[in-house]
């Protein structure tokens, strides 16, 4: 307590970012018992009568849901080979570049598609994949016959991937090199003594020196595994490409909010989340057990 008085400026700055997580976070947890309630909109706020697990068995005997999961599943994984690795890939080559100049140049360039909206984003995508967008007016140059992006399930996930490796790579790389300028310079120059080449250096010093950072991240990561950028598919997907589109996020808002059953969306999210949180407990333990890096 004596810590806390004698710094009190400094505490003081959580209060903000505590208040929002109480808010915003921990006080529509609340709301969580509809799932387990018959919830009636401009009825009683915690439901009107108790239905157990009625809801979750109604969603695990629904087709519909069981391809919507494996769309999420499929998503995700894409995500993960894909997205988690190249901000590594890219922050270790961005090390490499000795030129001031043009490193500042290429940072600043690849952190500015993070800062777009996704509304922006999504109406740029339209623009680039339509018919008489550019990547067709190239199709059609290299004499091919123009595709309909948007409206072919096949191409969704393509798109989707591509987006989010496009508007996350540089912003995701900015740790990795934070955690690069942290490593112990002679061990370099120690290296170099020794014979061994950039790559050795690089395999031996470089990966092992931001390895905590990679798993803490890998963790964060699979803790949200389902959590696939839900306004990002909303904006970009259509009835055409629910097929592959459809994600569990998409179904809740479908059948939570435009359907007007909350109890049955929320069961949905529920389900969801404690499979966010086995998952962050199984990797915390295995990242453990195998690295000795963990979150606790």
């Amino acid at each position: 307590m004596r810590v806390v008085l004698k710094d009190w400026q400094l505490y003081s700055l959580i209060i903000i970012p505590i208040v929002y997580l109480i808010i915003f976070k921990y006080v529509p947890m609340f709301g969580n018992i509809i799932a387990f309630r018959r919830f009636i909109p401009g009825g009683n706020i915690i439901g009107e009568e108790w239905v157990g697990f009625h809801y979750f068995k109604m969603f695990l005997s629904d087709p519909t849901f069981y391809n919507v999961f494996a769309n999420t599943l499929i998503l995700a994984l894409l995500l993960l080979i894909i997205t988690f690795p190249a901000p590594i890939i890219f922050a270790l080559l961005l090390n490499e570049v000795k030129t001031r100049l043009f490193k500042r140049f290429v940072q600043t360039a690849s952190y500015l598609p993070h800062f777009f909206s996704v509304v922006v984003v999504a109406g740029m995508v339209f623009e680039l994949v339509a018919l008489n967008g550019p990547i067709n007016g190239l199709l059609s140059f290299l004499g091919l016959e123009k595709v309909n992006f948007i409206q072919m399930p096949e191409w969704f996930r393509t798109i989707f991937v591509s987006v989010d490796l496009w508007q996350g790579l540089g912003w995701g790389a900015i740790l990795y090199l934070a955690a690069l300028t942290g490593i112990n310079e002679e061990l370099y120059e120690a290296a170099r003594i020794d014979g061994a080449n950039r790559w050795k250096q690089t395999i031996h010093i470089t990966i092992p020196g931001i390895l905590p950072t990679i798993v803490v991240l890998l963790i964060l990561n699979i803790g949200n595994f389902l959590q696939i950028g839900f306004e990002k598919v909303l904006l970009l997907y259509n009835p055409l490409t629910y097929e592959t589109a459809d994600i569990i996020a998409t179904y809740v808002y479908r059948v939570g909010l435009e359907s007007g059953s909350f109890s049955y969306g929320t069961a949905i999210g529920l389900f969801e989340s404690i499979i966010g949180l086995i998952l962050v407990f199984g990797a915390n333990y295995l990242s453990r057990r195998i690295t000795d890096n963990s979150l606790w």
